[in-house]
Parts: structure tokens; sequence; C-alpha cells
């Protein structure tokens, strides 16, 4: 079978459909899932850590033991996995309610285990295509996720207006249709080599560059920035501004992703300087952070939800682009290792806000605090999650004004 250079490209994208899928449908859903099965926030909170520790687990697999898989095979099964776990997620509550949330949970996991391996593979078959500037074919590969994403929450808040909450199922089993399309893609070529160490020891060797984990942390404090704020803001927009759903989901949520897209197609078209980049991205996340978290007008803090997509929309592959430029010879497991820290950022993060929401939600002082600022307990509790959030960006800023200052040097070590 012949390597068909434009067919692997468009399997890819769909691919990153698919990721955004994976990681967009639960949170357009949490509070549905809230008032049809009484699932506390921290429990669905922990969807999103299944998966990203999911995704995780894959990252770290494929850092030490790359060697030993058949790249290509597991490729082309990705798209398959990724059906069997949406459909899992939508049938199990559909047929057996009194069992939702496990199906919620197997099904997440199913999904979960095809986005970390495409996590990890999809990046390197880009990069290992011919291209003249690979940096910005990079970025488009990751800017296709982000449109995916603001395709998801535009279907789901049209389906969901149209049905009703009630008859959510129908949405993982619609998008279930994308997988087909990626199978279909790989089916008819071959895909091109990746290079990946030899052994786990070639792998130990690049975790003594004190470099990899600079990018490591890169990654996570960007991850969290940007998956925090995706995550949550559905539900924040609705439940703590008091935006009504179709139009939090539309003007906050989805805008959050277009803009993400829009950002990451700039950088593919015109992109330079991503140090400096980086950096900007940093403060400016921070910045949309805390006027989320305390501006008193919904209107403001729902634009600053918003345009946090595209303060945020390079800090992931922004990442990922100065680890393979400063490390070319770690191949899969350069990629594999910093989609590990992307997603310890991803897992982390997101936890920290429901536990955060829960915990302040109940305590008698901030009841009382927060029926004097005219507001409930729970609102108050996701303002304190989502200015606990802050803290992420702001900690990624002075890494990438360090990866600034050294921008000249090949490596970081």
């Amino acid at each position: 079978m012949k390597l068909n250079e434009k067919r692997v490209k468009y399997a890819c994208y769909t691919v990153n459909v698919i990721m955004a899928v994976v990681g967009s449908l639960s949170p357009v859903l949490f509070l549905t899932f809230r008032t049809m099965y009484g699932i506390s926030y921290s429990l669905l909170g922990l969807l999103v850590l299944i998966n990203f520790c999911t995704q995780l687990g894959i990252d770290l697999i494929f850092s030490f033991f790359s060697h030993r898989f058949n790249i290509q095979k597991t490729v082309k099964t990705i798209p398959y996995i990724s059906m069997a776990g949406l459909c899992i997620y939508g049938l199990i509550p559909l047929f057996f309610p009194q069992w939702a949330y496990a199906g919620l949970v197997v099904g997440t996991f199913v999904f979960s285990a095809a986005s970390g391996l495409a996590e990890v593979l999809i990046s390197p078959i880009i990069a290992a295509l011919p291209s003249k500037d690979p940096d910005r074919e990079m970025s488009q590969l990751h800017s296709v996720f982000a449109w995916g994403v603001v395709g998801v929450i535009i279907v789901s808040t049209i389906y969901l207006f149209l049905f009703g909450g009630e008859y959510w199922q129908g949405l993982p089993l619609l998008f279930a249709l994308i997988p087909l399309v990626s199978a279909l893609l790989f089916s008819g070529t071959a895909l091109p080599k990746m290079e990946t160490p030899k052994k786990a020891s070639g792998a130990l060797h690049l975790l003594k560059n004190k470099g990899v984990w600079i990018s490591f942390f890169a990654i996570f404090f960007g991850g969290a920035a940007e998956c925090t704020m995706s995550q949550w803001a559905s539900g924040y927009l609705e439940q703590a501004l008091g935006i009504p759903k179709v139009w939090g989901d539309i003007f906050g949520v989805a805008m959050f992703s277009l803009f993400l897209g829009l950002g990451r197609t700039l950088y593919g078209k015109y992109g330079k300087n991503i140090e400096k980049v980086l950096l900007l991205c940093g403060i400016g996340a921070t910045a949309c952070y805390l006027v989320a978290a305390l501006s008193p007008f919904p209107i403001l803090g729902l634009f600053a939800c918003a345009f946090t997509g595209f303060a945020t929309s390079m800090l992931w592959p922004g990442s990922l682009i100065i680890a393979s430029d400063r490390f070319p010879a770690g191949g899969v497991f350069i990629y594999a290792l910093m989609a590990a820290g992307g997603d310890l950022g991803v897992s982390v993060a997101p936890q920290v806000f429901g536990i955060i929401t829960d915990l302040v939600s109940a305590d008698p002082t901030v009841i009382s605090l927060a029926q004097s600022l005219s507001l409930s307990s729970e609102q108050l509790g996701m303002k304190l999650g989502i200015l606990t959030g802050a803290i992420f960006p702001l900690l990624g800023t002075f890494i990438y004004a360090y990866l600034y200052k050294t921008r000249k040097r090949k490596s970081l070590s």
C-alpha cells in the first residue's frame, strides 16, 4: 500500500475532530447529568479526570515503550476504539438509567484511550510528512481540533434545544459517525515512518535533560489553562453568571473554541517567534481568568471566557513545537512525553475546580458571604473555582518567559 499524503493529512484531521468530541461532549452535558441523575460537581469533574488520566496512561506507555508497538496498525485502530466508547457512553444510560454514571465512566474510559493514542501518534504523523514549514502544519493540525470543538458545541446546543436534555443519548451516537469517516480515510493509505527510541534506556537518557522537563511543565500549565475554561465554561456561564444555556454555549463556549481555532489558524498562516507568542498568551490568559471570575457584569464575564480561547490557543501546540524543535532526536518519545504533560495538566485543573466548587458551596461562612453579595453559595463557589484557575496560566507565564529568554539556544540543556 502506497503513502497518500493528502489522504493521511485528512485522516489525521478527522481524528482531531474525534478528540474534540471526546473532550467537549461531557462538559456540554454536565448540567443535564446533574439534573437527570443528581450527579455531584465532584463526580462530574471526575469524568474529566478519568478522560485525561486515561490519556495520560497511554502517553506514559508510549513514552517508554513506543518501540514495542506497530505504529501503523495502532493508528488505524483509533477510530474503532472511539466508536465503541461513544456507543457505550450513550447506550448504557439509555437502556440502564440506574447505571447511568457507570456507563458514562466506562464509555469515557474507552474513548479516552483512543484519544490518548491520537494525541501521541497523530502529531508525529503530520511532522513526518514532507512540508516547507512543519511548525505551521502542526499549528494547522491543532486548529482543526479547535474548529471541531466549535462544531461539537453548535451541534450539541441545537440538538438539546430541539429535542431536550432528556434525549441527550442521541448525541454520542450521532458523533460516532465521525470515526467511521476517519477509518475509511486510513484504510486506503500507508502511513509515513516515524522515529522511536530503540529501547527504553534511550527515553530515560532524554529525561536527564532539564530542558525536557521545562517543556513538560510548559505544556502542563498550558493544558491546565486551556482545559479548565473549556470544560467548565458551559456550567459556569449558566450557573454562576445566570446566562441562559443556549446563549452561554453559543457566545461563551463556542466562541471560546472559535477564538482557540482562530489563534491557531493565524499562527499556522503567519506565525513566527513562538516563544514570544507563548509569553503573551500566558499573560493574556491570566488576565482573562481574573476578569471572568471577578467582573460584576455577566456580559463581561462571558466575553472573558470566550477570549480565553484566543489567549490559550498556542499554549499547547506552541509548547509542542518548541519541544520538537529543541529535541528532534526524541521522535515519538518527545510527543508522548509532552502529551503526558498536557494531559496531566488537564486532568488536575478541572478536577480542582469541581472540588473547590463543592467544598466552598457547602461552607457555612461562604453561604453567609454569598448572601451578602446577592449570590447563591454555588455561584460564589464556581467564581472561586475560576479564580483558582488563574493560577495555572500565571505560573506558566514564568516558564514561557524563560523559554523566550533561551529562544536562541538549540537545546535547553
